[in-house]
């Protein structure tokens, strides 16, 4: 995820890194299609396309409360 010399930020990902972090954390593969569907679904992004990793995942968990 991080070469060490450049630290990833949460506050700006990509969804490849929203995708490999998360994977991570879950122990399951989430693929990064799955962050893009979800940003055309409306997941909360930055000005500049980035994810806030804690907006995405409080947006998740909104989702999840919707029962769809």
């Amino acid at each position: 995820m991080s070469d060490g010399k450049n630290p990833i930020d949460p506050n700006r990902l990509t969804p490849e890194q929203a995708a490999k972090l998360l994977s991570a954390a879950a122990k399951i593969r989430i693929p990064e299609e799955n962050i893009v569907l979800d940003i055309e679904r409306g997941a909360p992004t930055n000005q500049d396309g980035s994810i806030n990793l804690v907006h995405y995942i409080a947006w998740m968990v909104k989702e999840m409360g919707r029962g769809e």
